[in-house]
């Protein structure tokens, strides 16, 4: 044996300390503009702003080191937009974690952020829903934190002036806009999924109805929720096309012509690629009749490109996968954005942030006009632990105890491991109920889960009635009824696990966090 191999061979079993699984740094929320892409990251130690050459470059830091940005998880709005025409960079930003964001301005090279509306927001909290890259106009919700009504407020980030676009108890967010900003919708919300629309138009001193019944008027009534998201002005901006859940319970298209608004109209999406069960999470314009529509698919992140057709019968056509297959699947998106050459002839430049339950976030590009493979700009990577060491996942969906489908997933110790016989037994349990589990390895969950993994466990995550992700019904079957049919999908899921021989129910254990918690005492208790 030579000294060689004597160094290379381990003696003793691996260690994996969990430090080794939290060192993979974050790459999300990426934006493209010219030449550069920009992105989150936290390469310092805290979520900062980073810049890149789209072809690949060493990162540059756009903020002073030690300033934190917040987690786009946990925030309202979006946490920076890049103004090309300005020469700026848009960051919403707070004091010391108080969560009262302002708009703060640098320079697209990186430097000392400038407060964008002066001090005349401070101590308040903003959010920045919408901007308008050409035109410099943005969108805020304001808490002023006295007052319980939120405030839409319309910015010209050139000239500073603000315009209120009102008030309201519940939300008045602003939830779509026409290409020259004279026709705004904005939102109501009440529940989950609860939305109601309406408009607004210069000249206008008052919001109007356009779709839905406001809480005031429904005089106990139970209204069916809309689940309506981000309205696209569309056909000439003669009507809106938006997913919601108003003709399926687990999301679609939908069209609402202004001339009237009473009658939505289902509109038929073709060439859709994927199977399972989820629902359709978003749609956004690109340019014109084309759209991205982005789909969660038993947790996994389905983006499609293509063409909606407004006609008689108004229909949306699939073009390309963008996510969800090859390379970009099994997995969840953690955010996309792309830009334009109008030519002749248009071309879209796309770039988006992806990452899976045994592989850090990472930073891919689609290359204008469809010409080419996606490419991959990053390679972040856990510290110390082969990567086949991690755990995939795979589908471990159940039918429960009144017919219902389960969603879940079993992640069992690698092969490369040379674990041997049946593993001994975890569930996790999500936080909620109202969450999901969904194999994306920037969620806190998962560096736990592939801890438990390394150590030798089989880990179950079954995402029970009341979770998100499978329809608008399905997640509110656990309202009004925690610790009761969601602990007996709980228990069949485990009668459902026990029957796999890899698995060693004898030796079994729970664990969650929040709902989790709760759900964990419940199971461990009973």
């Amino acid at each position: 044996m030579t000294v060689t191999e004597t160094l290379v061979r381990p003696s003793v079993k691996p260690h994996f300390p969990i430090e080794s699984l939290l060192s993979a740094r974050l790459l999300l929320a990426p934006r493209i503009v010219g030449n550069k892409v920009f992105f989150l990251s936290d390469f310092s130690g805290v979520l900062s702003l980073y810049s890149m050459d789209k072809k690949g470059s060493i990162p540059q830091p756009l903020l002073p080191g030690g300033q934190a940005l917040v987690n786009p998880h946990l925030m309202d709005g979006h946490n920076f937009y890049v103004l090309p025409e300005l020469g700026r960079v848009l960051v919403m930003m707070d004091k010391l974690g108080n969560e009262n964001y302002q708009p703060m301005l640098i320079p697209v090279e990186g430097g000392i952020p400038e407060k964008g509306l002066g001090d005349r927001y401070q101590d308040e909290k903003l959010a920045c829903v919408e901007c308008d890259l050409e035109k410099n106009i943005a969108y805020f919700d304001r808490d002023d934190r006295k007052n319980p009504e939120t405030e839409c407020l319309r910015v010209n980030l050139t000239t500073g002036d603000v315009t209120s676009l009102g008030r309201s108890l519940y939300g008045n967010r602003c939830n779509g806009v026409n290409s020259d900003h004279s026709k705004i919708i904005l939102a109501d919300g009440y529940t989950a999924g609860d939305v109601v629309l309406f408009y607004r138009e210069p000249g206008m001193k008052e919001r109007k109805l356009l779709y839905g019944t406001p809480l005031e008027e429904r005089g106990g009534r139970k209204i069916p929720p809309s689940g309506i998201d981000w309205c696209n002005f569309t056909n000439g901006d003669r009507g809106l096309l938006f997913a919601s859940s108003i003709f399926h319970d687990d999301g679609g298209l939908t069209y609402l012509g202004f001339d009237n608004p009473s009658e939505p109209v289902d509109v038929q999406v073709r060439g859709l690629k994927h199977s399972g069960v989820g629902e359709l999470v978003a749609s956004k314009k690109v340019e014109g009749n084309l759209f991205v529509l982005t789909y969660n698919i038993d947790g996994a992140s389905w983006v499609y490109e293509g063409t909606f057709n407004a006609g008689n019968s108004p229909s949306f056509t699939i073009g390309r996968s963008l996510c969800g297959l090859g390379e970009l699947s099994d997995g969840v998106i953690q955010g996309i954005d792309w830009q334009v050459n109008k030519g002749p002839p248009m071309t879209v430049e796309y770039v988006l942030s992806f990452t899976k339950a045994n592989m850090p976030s990472q930073l891919y590009l689609y290359p204008a006009g469809g010409k080419g493979p996606v490419t991959r700009l990053s390679d972040e990577r856990v510290l110390g632990i082969p990567s086949d060491y991690l755990s995939a996942g795979e589908d471990a969906s159940y039918t429960t105890w009144d017919g219902l489908r389960v969603s879940a997933r079993l992640y069992l110790p690698s092969p490369k491991l040379g674990y041997k016989g049946p593993r001994p037994l975890v569930e996790y349990v999500h936080g909620g109920p109202q969450g999901q589990e969904r194999p994306d390895f920037t969620w806190f969950s998962m560096p736990l889960i592939q801890y438990l993994t390394l150590n030798g466990f089989a880990v179950f995550v079954p995402n029970v009635r009341g979770s998100t992700g499978y329809g608008m019904r399905y997640m509110k079957l656990v309202d009004r009824d925690w610790g009761g049919n969601d602990v007996k999908d709980h228990l069949e899921g485990l009668k459902h696990i026990e029957r796999d021989p890899r698995i060693d129910s004898k030796r079994r254990a729970v664990v969650g966090r929040s709902y989790g918690g709760f759900m964990t005492l419940t199971l461990a208790s009973r």
